[in-house]
């Protein structure tokens, strides 16, 4: 019998759910102590007056059991909106079932509903189910790019800098 799921877009009172996710993943990822956000942080950046990040939550017989977190980016070499994964969470007893595929067919949708060239995300290197999952849809990994990151004190003072 095949599983069904229903995906549907973040409500406020979906804050809670999120951030359960969020620290399930950071568990995962063995990164639980990294997790700085706050449901109040979520509501803001979800749900506040301009919203720059989205959500949206895998459903199987009325139980959460996922979720992705997305935002749009700009590729000046196509000239056209990307669309970013940030997080992808399935919980455990959830994984296999088909549920991961659904929510990236979903986000697969909102990219092509929102014209976007590119659907994008990273994985830690570690992470081969992922890998493997990602692959097998077809993803290809953009070994020549290397990410970096800019965070507390030095971010601070490259903006402080003169």
């Amino acid at each position: 019998m095949k599983s069904v799921f229903e995906i549907l877009q973040a409500k406020p009172e979906d804050v809670p759910i999120i951030m359960r996710f969020i620290r399930e993943l950071a568990e995962y990822e063995h990164a639980i102590d990294l997790v700085q956000a706050t449901e109040d942080d979520l509501n803001k950046a979800l749900f506040g007056d301009s919203p720059k990040v989205w959500a949206a939550i895998c459903w199987g017989n009325d139980v959460a059991i996922g979720f992705v977190l997305y935002f749009f980016n700009f590729s000046t070499w196509t000239g056209r909106h990307g669309l970013f994964l940030e997080d992808l969470y399935v919980s455990p007893q959830h994984r296999g079932s088909g549920a991961g595929k659904a929510l990236l067919r979903h986000l697969a949708q909102v990219a092509l509903k929102h014209d976007c060239a590119r659907f994008e995300w990273n994985v830690l290197d570690w992470n081969k189910p992922a890998i493997e999952f990602y692959e097998s849809l077809g993803a290809l990994p953009q070994s020549e790019w290397l990410g970096y990151r800019l965070t507390g004190a030095a971010l601070t003072a490259l903006a402080e800098s003169k």
